[in-house]
């Protein structure tokens, strides 16, 4: 089963940039977007179902043209969760998931879920986005118990070690705060894996660039998108890989292979 996940930084931006094509040739079973920055009735959904994605779901902010994220399918999902119940966090549209059952008879299903964690723009939005985090460590221990085979992927909005960002000292800038990288090693050690850094321990690859000062040709860039796996799901891992030549945003997707 192969899993993508891209911060689209606007789904019709993308669109009209290749993002369909990319997405026939990247051929995964499932992709989880983030900051899609669109409302589903804003969208032609027959471009994704004749793309070969019968199954697409969007969870929009209240705001329209900001954040959002969605699940694009091939196969339909046995249940599908918009939000986490939480209004702070729901009214922003930051969290979708859906389940799949196991491919092979006597295997377990997958629980699937695209996640935009907030920025820290501004110290408002620090103080957003670390009381999100909170919310979100204790909403995923109570998930877990339910949906053991959990995959969370996303914009994470943090590096989490010194290999993760072109400049390690950056410490003083949200993104890379040490409270910010101190939650998501705690996030892991609750229980889940780096896909990418488990399966490549020394590649210093990044998922995004700043649009300014060339910053994409220098490779100037942040790792900040993860498929973070559940420990039950460590030897179901075959692959991870950040697929920098997609062109269509500010970050790139990332593709994780599981045998399910």
């Amino acid at each position: 089963m192969k899993i993508a996940s891209y911060n689209v930084n606007g789904i019709r931006a993308a669109l009209r940039k290749g993002f369909i094509d990319w997405l026939k040739a990247a051929d995964p079973d499932v992709i989880c977007l983030q900051e899609i920055k669109a409302q589903e009735d804003q969208l032609d959904l027959e471009i994704f179902k004749d793309a070969g994605y019968h199954y697409n779901y969007w969870f929009s902010a209240q705001k329209k043209g900001y954040s959002g994220v969605a699940i694009l399918s091939k196969t339909e999902p046995n249940n599908v969760s918009f939000g986490t119940g939480i209004t702070s966090m729901d009214m922003e549209g930051r969290n979708l998931r859906a389940d799949f059952p196991a491919r092979t008879a006597g295997g377990n299903g997958v629980s699937i879920m695209s996640l935009y964690l907030p920025s820290g723009t501004n110290d408002a939005r620090l103080q957003h986005k670390f009381d999100y985090m909170a919310m979100f460590q204790d909403y995923v221990n109570e998930l877990k118990k339910e949906h053991p085979n959990l995959i969370i992927l996303g914009d994470y909005n943090i590096c989490h070690e010194e290999i993760d960002i072109h400049n390690p000292k950056m410490k003083g800038v949200s993104g890379f705060l040490p409270e910010e990288r101190e939650w998501l090693g705690n996030f892991i050690d609750s229980g889940f894996i780096d896909s990418f850094r488990h399966l490549n321990p020394e590649s210093q690859q990044y998922t995004w660039w700043s649009y300014r000062a060339n910053a994409r040709a220098n490779n100037k860039g942040w790792r900040l998108d993860y498929a973070m796996a559940s420990k039950p799901l460590q030897e179901k891992l075959k692959r991870c890989v950040i697929l920098s030549e997609a062109m269509h945003s500010d970050h790139c997707p990332i593709l994780v292979e599981i045998d399910n």
